[in-house]
């Protein structure tokens, strides 16, 4: 048997948390059309045949402007640090390494653990050799252990990534057993559901500033749990967008966080949402700690 720990690091919005769900064979990271949308480093459990992998997906290195974006840019660098694998994650059309990508490639230039450079999006390709072109820009600049074009979405080559994944892995017992998808909390998992809703409903910037936290969590009985969330943003104009006209958008997000959290845990849920102001959380530390970025 072998056993580890990886990490997939990569620009935002490059599709790491999509790979995260299809290694592990389930939804465990929250997916969303806007970058930056992953803050907490969180543990998939992809169990291979005849091994495991325990996956950290990062928040993203890039260059911070809060002190949300430090606490979440210390969290990736920190999780590259600890582990045996390192997944560099880039899209297969690229033709250049962008600025976000050098920023990725300095740090990982003094990890000394084998890097699978994993091109996603083969499936946009017109010519499929063409993915050669962007393993060229990367290799200028750092050498792979393995090169695996993918599709995330597709499920293209994923079983090849597994393989390859495995050779690198150190010998060793599971980690997990092999019935858990996710070392984070049902608490944790239901937030990070909420706040994926919040993301994918609201435009423009409004997302980066909201927040959820979940302050009551109890099972009233074996199929019915009561979450009592609240909704942190830093304006009462957001406040008002959240709630929106006659409460309808905060209906919405309601209504969808609960359809699937009774479909990850796998019971009733009565999901009791609140919006509260809390005036630059992203810049005070007291009020990032509160929040649970600690």
């Amino acid at each position: 048997m072998k056993s580890g720990y990886g990490v997939v690091v990569g620009r935002p919005n490059v599709g790491k948390s999509t790979l995260l769900n299809v290694l592990v064979g389930s939804k465990v990271s929250i997916v969303t059309h806007k970058p930056q949308t992953t803050r907490f480093t969180l543990n998939g459990i992809v169990n291979l045949d005849g091994g495991q992998l325990v996956l950290i997906d990062t928040p993203g290195i890039f260059q911070p402007k809060t002190q949300l974006d430090r606490y979440m840019v210390k969290s990736a660098r920190e999780s590259i640090e600890v582990v045996d694998i390192v997944l560099y994650m880039v899209e297969a059309t690229d033709k250049e390494v962008s600025d976000a990508d050098r920023v990725i490639i300095e740090v990982l230039k003094d990890v000394g653990v084998p890097k699978i450079l994993v091109l996603n999006k083969i499936d946009t390709l017109k010519n499929k050799a063409e993915f050669w072109d962007a393993v060229e820009c990367y290799q200028k600049y750092l050498s792979f252990s393995e090169v695996v074009p993918i599709s995330a979405v597709a499920g293209t080559n994923i079983d090849v990534l597994k393989e390859k994944i495995l050779q690198y892995l150190p010998e060793g017992e599971p980690l997990y057993p092999d019935d858990i998808l996710t070392d984070k909390s049902e608490r944790e998992v239901a937030a990070e559901i909420i706040r994926e809703k919040l993301v994918n409903l609201l435009k423009q910037e409004l997302p980066y500033s909201t927040a959820v936290k979940i302050e009551e969590f109890k099972d009233r009985n074996e199929r019915l749990s009561y979450i009592r969330a609240v909704i942190y943003t830093e304006k009462d104009s957001q406040k008002g967008i959240i709630i929106g006209k006659n409460g309808e958008t905060l209906k919405k997000i309601g209504r969808l966080a609960r359809e699937e959290l009774e479909a990850v845990l796998g019971r009733k849920i009565f999901l009791d949402l609140w919006v509260k102001v809390l005036p630059n959380w992203r810049n005070d530390i007291q009020k990032l700690k509160m929040l649970g970025y600690k």
